[in-house]
């Protein structure tokens, strides 16, 4: 029990970094520094940074200006936990150790594409390089660019409306990751998640027939249950 606290806590500090990539890759800016406040540009101090503990102390407000803080992250450090948590109960120690240093970036990315509709190369780019340094493999290589071929074009088909170009780099370490075994049905749960949600939001009218649905978080939530449950 202690080690899955233990588990638990290094996945919160994991979550905060994935808010550090989710807050300042889609405006370009560097993520070393310290963090400050958006509305009153001071710096943070380190006891008002800590992982959940300092969200629930300071009530979910700055501690200088009182400004609101976003419940994005205290959300996205308790979903990075518990991924870390899972990862651990279920996966070999070897696996969890490459799977733990992508969630941040998978995280960070289902975000990113949910509030802006971009996937930053930069984070593709560092999965893949964890992936390659892991989990070399041809075979690997191939489930990967055979994914992004298939998106490819699904991308050109439709004139980039069903696909965007950030979901076929996506593909890459998708399928990098799922290896040839799990790739055909990470990208199968990825489009029935897909439509059954974009169903429900048509159906409930948060969304029309012809608008635009970020497919980024559906390719990583499936891929995180292509893993878990060894599909």
């Amino acid at each position: 029990m202690f080690v899955l606290f233990v588990v638990f806590l290094i996945g919160l500090c994991f979550g905060s970094f994935a808010n550090v990539l989710i807050c300042r890759l889609p405006q370009g800016k560097s993520i070393l520094g310290r963090s400050f406040c958006p509305r009153c540009k001071k710096r943070i101090a380190w006891f008002d940074n800590i992982p959940l503990l300092s969200f629930l102390l300071l009530r979910g407000r700055c501690h200088r200006c009182q400004a609101k803080i976003s419940i994005q992250y205290p959300l996205v450090e308790l979903a990075s936990a518990f991924l870390f948590v899972i990862s651990f109960k279920l996966l070999v120690l070897s696996y969890f150790i490459f799977f733990a240093l992508l969630i941040p970036v998978l995280v960070a990315i289902f975000v990113i594409d949910v509030k802006h509709q971009i996937i930053p190369d930069e984070l593709i780019f560092a999965g893949m390089v964890i992936a390659l340094l892991f989990s070399f493999s041809f075979g690997n290589l191939f489930s990967g660019f055979s994914a992004a071929a298939f998106l490819l074009i699904l991308h050109l088909v439709t004139k980039g409306r069903g696909m965007g170009l950030g979901d076929v780099k996506l593909a890459i370490l998708g399928g990098m990751v799922t290896g040839i075994s799990g790739v055909v049905n990470w990208l199968f749960i990825s489009f029935l998640t897909g439509a059954a949600v974009g169903s429900i939001l048509i159906l409930t009218k948060k969304a029309k027939l012809k608008s635009k649905i970020a497919f980024g978080p559906f390719l990583v939530a499936a891929l995180f249950l292509t893993i878990f449950l060894r599909l």
